[in-house]
């Protein structure tokens, strides 16, 4: 039987909330529509990678990020990898920016900020289109606490 490949990588669910909130999705050459994420490497914790994955990928540091402490979703998808079956776990975090103008890597084609909805539609694969809707349900109930 073949050996399946096991990845772990990390990433972080982009908003800004200026008029109305906007996720950021990034653009990848393959033609699908994601999140900022990558690899952990050895000795990195999954703060870390998240935090220099977004920064490699668009330019956004960690001193331009609110990260929102209580939320942490991880998904799981297979892959082939060099013909091989690969398993991936990504674990995403959420975060706030004000930054608006992002510097996308080689890795990426572009990006979009977009209203929930849009963004929903956007996404190219289910456990995204699940994630953004986890991350909007986080925080509205977030705000519906703070006005209480």
């Amino acid at each position: 039987m073949d050996k399946m490949l096991d990845e772990i990588s990390a990433g972080i669910l982009v908003f800004r909330d200026e008029s109305s909130r906007k996720y950021l999705l990034l653009h990848y050459p393959a033609g699908h529509w994601d999140f900022p994420k990558g690899h952990i490497e050895e000795g990195e914790t999954e703060l870390e990678t998240a935090l220099r994955e977004l920064e490699e990928e668009t330019g956004i540091r960690e001193s331009e990020l609110e990260l929102k402490e209580d939320f942490r979703e991880e998904i799981e998808y297979f892959y082939k990898k060099r013909s091989e079956l690969a398993h991936k776990k990504v674990i995403f975090l959420l975060g706030e920016t004000k930054k608006e103008e992002i510097e996308i890597s080689f890795e990426h084609q572009g990006f979009s900020w977009l209203p929930f909805e849009e963004a929903v539609e956007r996404v190219t694969f289910r456990n995204a289109r699940d994630l953004l809707e986890e991350a909007e349900d986080h925080l509205k109930s977030m705000e519906k606490r703070e006005e209480e």
